[in-house]
């Protein structure tokens, strides 16, 4: 089967034997897979990943359990024990022996076939497109903000980023709360959630005059460290920050500022499908207007390079 695989910082597309599925896995056909922030840092080294990337797909199961058998599935990334402490509170996202989807010690979905437990799994409604389940994953990321922190209806809050994810979190937040600003170094993205009536601003603008802001709660979701460093200059005390960004390099922060402004930092990751799926089925969140194009898994190199580009959102791969 066709494949990207990492190592050493460098994809190349390889022919590998199909994944064989172990028992309680299904194996999947791959239709679609989404370029991800996290794969763009995992080339410069994050986690020091080698293998197959890719953890935002939607897929057909050609083997497991007969219900499963035929059936549109995304899956959940995280591949818990089921067996230590963590796993036994519910908490399998955490669980310490986990692998990860394309991100740690498992193939991912950059290739025609990838393997899952079928306990991961998650049907795909026939109201959904292939290329709306693609952002089932990180969609769901974006409803995490929700389980962590109570967003008051009027409280002010700020998104910093126009990027993938942050243009995902600012279609869910409008949905609750009109009070929102969303920073962005790229006019094209902005005006995207403009025409939604989400006030934007340029980052340049808002680094003049960081007085005028008084958010309770900021987002980060730049996937630069610069990003939370224009949060914590945002920030009024008592504020909270989520922070879903994920880096390659080590970034610094001013802790002495956190302690006296008695500030909450929330680390935001992996979301419940289920809400993701239930949000996108509502169509009350369109997704079509955040593809930046779409190329078979030979074009890769295309497809990473326009992922990268300033002005892109989402590249997804045909994989099969």
């Amino acid at each position: 089967m066709k494949t990207l695989w990492l190592e050493k910082r460098k994809l190349t597309l390889r022919n590998l034997p199909k994944p064989k599925p172990k028992q309680g896995e299904a194996l999947i056909r791959v239709l679609y897979a989404g370029i991800c922030n996290t794969d763009i840092e995992l080339l410069k080294g994050y986690m020091d990943f080698s293998g197959v990337p890719g953890h935002e797909f939607v897929g057909v199961v050609e083997k497991g359990p007969k219900q499963w058998l035929g059936k549109r599935v995304v899956g959940e990334i995280n591949i818990a024990c089921g067996k230590c402490d963590l796993c036994q509170k519910g908490l399998e996202r955490h669980c310490p022996n986990r692998t990860v989807l394309g991100i740690y010690k498992k193939n991912g979905a950059f290739a025609e076939y990838l393997t899952l437990p079928v306990k991961n799994l998650h049907l795909v409604p026939e109201t959904i497109s292939d290329l709306e389940a693609v952002f089932v994953e990180p969609l769901s990321a974006s409803l995490r903000i929700f389980d962590q922190i109570k967003i008051k209806k009027n409280e002010q809050v700020v998104i910093i980023g126009d990027g993938k994810l942050a243009q995902l979190i600012a279609r869910a937040l409008w949905l609750r709360n009109k009070n929102l600003i969303v920073i962005g170094r790229h006019k094209e993205k902005l005006n995207l959630l403009a025409q939604l009536g989400i006030t934007t601003l340029i980052e340049k603008d808002a680094q003049k005059d960081v007085q005028r802001f008084a958010p309770q709660v900021i987002i980060e979701a730049t996937g630069n460290p610069k990003g939370l460093e224009l949060a914590l200059k945002l920030c009024q005390p008592m504020s909270k920050i989520v922070l879903k960004s994920t880096y390659a390099q080590p970034v610094k922060i001013n802790l002495s500022q956190v302690v006296v402004d008695e500030l909450i930092l929330v680390g935001s990751r992996c979301g419940d499908f289920k809400k993701g799926l239930a949000l996108l089925a509502s169509k009350r969140i369109k997704t079509t207007e955040l593809i930046s194009g779409i190329y078979p898994i030979e074009q890769y190199q295309k497809a990473f390079k326009k992922a990268m580009e300033r002005k892109s959102l989402k590249v997804i791969l045909k994989c099969t």
